[in-house]
């Protein structure tokens, strides 16, 4: 992939517009009656980039999603508590209504990419964790106005690229999360590139049941059985020992209930259900994250937001955490699981594009980098 084109040739931005795309899509809560920010890690990695275009002299407006609103406006998708919280940090910056209210953004419609940057000299794009999708705001701008990648979209891409052109070895690629559908891919790209490859999660049970395991009620999709017997039979792929879970109808997940976790071995029977890695698991999972010496992980073990169900998702993090090797976070669910165990700071990089990260791995692009890279202006 060529290099991606820098504000940095643009040189004093005295009386020039920039509009920045950025990934604002933050977690809000109710708080004294009011929706508040409650993780602002987002925006406050993106104020050294306001600061520095402010320095130059630029009037900078910023411009993010938030939610699902499906091109309506709903006022819960409103960007009021973002824009609150921004204007704390970075009071000179304008953050315009979520850009999701309008049906053009997700279609990639030209007519509102183009009402966009008009009036604008520059565009720049720090939404990495957006730039897996060719929306209006991520494609059209460098169609029109000279435009750049953002210090940390540039760093993100970086990031990945090393991870796996030249990693150190061992080279350990940690997969987890619900469906192997959604992750088939990226275990198949990594198995070629890495020296091991965990799976973890519900998409795990479709591997154990290549190897004549009973899985009970387990997450399973038969479609994908003789790929995931094709991996395991480049004997690259690690998979749970054993496993925890409940009786077919105990409640589990975040309204999960008080009924008892039950311990299998390498089969569960029928009546039951897998949630959870189990002590063998985590415990073979470790031991091959400490002989790593560059780690990728994304995904959980299991639905780590029930405390019950929690017990490998902690164990590969803090194993992960307690490693010396270069190791690189993505995914919310395992950025959460860090941030919960109070571990965030122990790891090399925590990226903030789950999607995106992966999809980067799998294909060696992305549609928002590939029109940077492409824009007439450069």
């Amino acid at each position: 992939m060529s290099t991606l084109p820098s504000y940095e040739r643009w040189g004093s931005l005295a009386g020039k517009r920039v509009l920045v795309r950025v990934d604002f899509n933050t977690p809000v809560a109710e708080i004294d009656g009011q929706l508040k920010v409650t993780d602002d890690f987002r925006i406050r990695a993106t104020v050294p980039l306001f600061e520095d275009l402010l320095e130059r002299g630029a009037t900078v407006v910023a411009c993010t999603h938030f939610g699902r609103p499906s091109g309506q406006v709903v006022a819960k998708y409103s960007v009021a508590p973002v824009r609150a919280r921004l204007a704390e940090l970075c009071p000179r910056v304008e953050l315009l209504e979520n850009l999701r209210f309008n049906p053009g953004e997700e279609s990639n419609d030209r007519a509102f990419g183009e009402s966009l940057v008009a009036g604008f000299d520059y565009y720049i794009n720090e939404a990495f964790s957006a730039s897996h999708r060719a929306h209006a705001s991520i494609m059209i701008p460098p169609l029109l106005v000279p435009s750049a990648a953002g210090p940390n979209l540039q760093r993100e891409v970086a990031t990945i690229q090393s991870l796996l052109e030249s990693p150190a070895r061992p080279f350990l690629a940690i997969i987890g999360g619900a469906k192997v559908k959604d992750k088939l891919g990226i275990v198949k790209v990594l198995s070629e590139r890495a020296d091991t490859v965990i799976v973890g999660g519900g998409m795990a049970f479709t591997f154990e049941a290549t190897q004549g395991r009973t899985i009970g009620s387990s997450l399973f999709d038969a479609s994908y059985l003789e790929e995931c017997a094709q991996l395991m039979a480049k004997g690259k792929v690690l998979i749970p020992e054993d496993s925890r879970g409940l009786k077919d109808g105990d409640s589990f997940g975040s309204a999960g209930g008080p009924d008892e976790v039950i311990e299998f071995d390498a089969n569960i029977p029928d009546g039951f259900v897998g949630l959870d890695i189990g002590p063998l698991a985590c415990a073979s999972f470790a031991h091959a994250i400490a002989k790593a010496k560059t780690i990728l992980w994304n995904g959980p073990m299991g639905v780590f937001e029930d405390p019950r169900l929690s017990a490998g998702t902690e164990a590969v993090a803090r194993a992960v955490a307690a490693s010396d090797a270069v190791s690189v976070i993505g995914g919310g669910d395992s950025v959460a699981a860090l941030q919960s165990y109070g571990l965030e700071g122990d790891v090399s990089f925590v990226s903030t594009g789950g999607g995106a990260s992966l999809e980067l791995v799998e294909l060696g692009d992305l549609p928002g980098l590939k029109a940077l890279r492409e824009s007439p202006f450069n």
